[in-house]
């Protein structure tokens, strides 16, 4: 009986080490926020729809593991205007974020979306290309 209560306590303590070790190493997350108003274009929609797709088809397994977040967000909506001045954003963009124990480490704006978005292919890799770069900082 003793032998099993001393291995139950080892085994919690195992256990909540591992959490906490976890918690201390947080190797971050990038989050892939496409911005965007109330009024929504065709045009406006095939960026959003090809940086969703994007993400989804290059990174499973990332966003599997929450490593990367894909958010829309209406910076016309009160509680999203903020994101406006934190990105210097004049229109439609698309923003990758690296956070790292909860503070954006760095940001860009991928604002060659405007100049691909009637090319897919050449959309896609190039955000394909940008989040494979912010990846890099995560390891």
């Amino acid at each position: 009986m003793v032998g099993i209560k001393r291995f139950l306590i080892i085994l919690i303590v195992g256990v909540f080490l591992i959490n906490a070790s976890s918690a201390f190493c947080d190797n971050g997350k990038i989050i892939v926020y496409y911005f965007h108003g109330s009024f929504r274009c065709p045009t406006c929609r095939n960026l959003e729809q090809y940086a969703k797709q994007t993400i989804q088809n290059n990174f499973k397994k990332e966003l599997a593991e929450a490593k990367i977040i894909f958010k829309t967000v209406n910076v016309e909506e009160k509680e999203n205007e903020h994101f406006v001045n934190d990105y210097q954003l004049y229109t439609k963009s698309l923003v990758l974020s690296l956070v790292k124990d909860n503070k954006e480490v760095k940001y860009k704006n991928l604002d060659k979306i405007w100049e691909y978005v009637r090319n897919k292919m050449q959309y896609t890799d190039y955000v394909k290309s940008e989040a494979e770069n912010f990846l890099k900082d995560l390891k």
